[in-house]
């Protein structure tokens, strides 16, 4: 029985040798996981599959370089979250994305995110956090969670990067006074 390699170990294999083994171990462990994740942004399952495809080409491909920081599956998000805001950019987005999140805001399970952030062992913050308004909370996992720059969290909400900025302002604001 052949050792389990590390991610490291596997991204250092694509990335050096185009090992076509180590590309699909690292597939087959991260791809389901980001496709479940960019799920919970994007109701369009063909938008997702695509996503999570070009997310994968970009590390074969070596247009994306893991350097190391932080986790693989960290890492794979932010790749995939910016290539899902850049596709949703396209012809239709905004009609495709505002259906989507209002599917996604009458559903009646609570996303992982919502329910770490609503979870006991945040204490007080979480209390805070679930005071928060939909539209409120919605920016800051976007910006905080998700690491979106402004514009692309707009293109993700379907709302104008100037109401990001207030509604973060809004949410920080409210947050501060809530702990304090």
């Amino acid at each position: 029985m052949s050792e389990t390699r590390s991610d490291g170990e596997l991204l250092r294999a694509v990335a050096a040798d185009a090992d076509r083994r180590a590309f699909e171990e690292l597939y087959r462990r991260y791809a389901p996981w980001l496709r479940a994740r960019l799920r919970g942004r994007c109701a369009d399952l063909g938008v997702v599959d695509d996503v999570v495809q070009e997310t994968f080409l970009a590390v074969w491909r070596g247009k994306a370089r893991y350097r190391e920081e932080g986790d693989v599956a960290g890492w794979l998000w932010r790749i995939g979250s910016r290539r899902l805001v850049d596709a949703l950019r396209g012809d239709g987005a905004r009609g495709r994305l505002r259906q989507a999140l209002a599917r996604l805001g009458h559903r009646d399970e609570a996303s992982a995110e919502e329910r770490v952030l609503a979870g006991v062992e945040h204490g007080d913050l979480a209390g805070a956090l679930v005071r928060l308004s939909p539209e409120l909370r919605a920016v800051l996992q976007a910006t905080v969670i998700d690491g979106l720059t402004t514009r692309e969290a707009a293109v993700l909400l379907g709302i104008p990067p100037g109401t990001v900025k207030t509604r973060a302002m809004r949410a920080r604001k409210q947050l501060r006074e809530a702990l304090a």
